[in-house]
């Protein structure tokens, strides 16, 4: 009996080592790799093997160097929240502190998940980082609601692709977002499927810019009434911000010279320093 009881106990602890499968919306969908269902593929293969070899030093993975504040992909580290500003009505900038002087360690345009619990359910969300990326002992993302206006020039679009993800993923998050892209020609829109499939959701809005074209008969027909010609300047900014339901929050990722640009346009459209963000 007593061997019987000691096989079921260490049956128990090999159970509660198993690692445990990601919930679909830990998943971004942007193409992640290592994406977070590799990482369980990866660890339950190490977890099996080490259960079939009762080896639970097999269980130990190697520490990751890829960062030097310890941001790892496989799993959840606590930060403490130095500072919330709040931007608009439901619009918050929340900075963490990172140890010492270390610092994030990603790549621009890539995002992090950060995992909370808001009255009693665990709250997952993806979000990208908006510091910069040489920012030393903290780091800060944009919690936001309500509504958007991004504005991308070419390679732009980068970081606003988990945003649109980490909306468009979640049934219950209701922002309203413009996404404006502005290359120079349509062959050379970045991501177009993408773009299309986003459209579809009832908060997504698209419109593009195109500099080295004029012929609106050249495109497909979804994209001749969504399709300006030249560049992006005062009046369509001004008539973006005035076609929202409410006044949004403006996030700008493009050269140098198209940020300037940009700050100046929203400022003269009537949003305040605060309510834009400049990657």
């Amino acid at each position: 009996m007593m061997d019987e009881r000691e096989e079921d106990d260490e049956e128990e602890a090999w159970l509660q080592l198993r690692p445990v499968e990601p919930l679909p919306s830990q998943c971004c969908g942007s193409g992640c790799s290592p994406c977070v269902f590799d990482l369980y593929d990866r660890d339950l293969a190490r977890w099996e093997a080490a259960r079939a070899s009762k080896d639970r030093s097999l269980l130990r993975g190697k520490e990751s160097q890829s960062c030097p504040s310890k941001l790892s992909p496989e799993t959840f580290l606590a930060f403490c929240i130095s500072a919330m500003e709040k931007l608009t009505e439901d619009t918050y900038r929340v900075q963490f502190a990172l140890p010492g002087n270390s610092r994030l360690g990603l790549w621009p345009g890539q995002h992090l998940i950060l995992r909370g619990i808001v009255d009693g359910l665990e709250i997952q969300r993806a979000y990208t980082p908006i510091s910069p990326a040489n920012a030393e002992g903290y780091f800060e993302v944009l919690i936001k609601h309500g509504e958007l206006l991004m504005l991308a020039a070419g390679t732009g679009l980068a970081p606003m692709v988990p945003i649109l993800h980490s909306i468009t993923d979640n049934a219950d998050d209701e922002t309203f977002v413009t996404l404006v892209g502005c290359f120079k020609t349509f062959e050379g829109i970045y991501l177009k499927t993408f773009l299309e499939e986003q459209a579809r959701f009832w908060n997504i809005r698209t419109f593009f810019v195109l500099s080295q074209e004029s012929s609106p008969e050249q495109l497909p027909w979804s994209y001749r009434e969504k399709t300006r010609f030249g560049r992006l300047a005062q009046d369509l900014v001004e008539e973006l911000v005035g076609s929202c339901r409410r006044k949004p929050f403006a996030l700008v990722c493009g050269s140098a010279e198209f940020t300037k640009d940009m700050a100046s346009c929203l400022l003269c459209a009537g949003l305040a320093e605060d309510s834009y963000f400049l990657f």
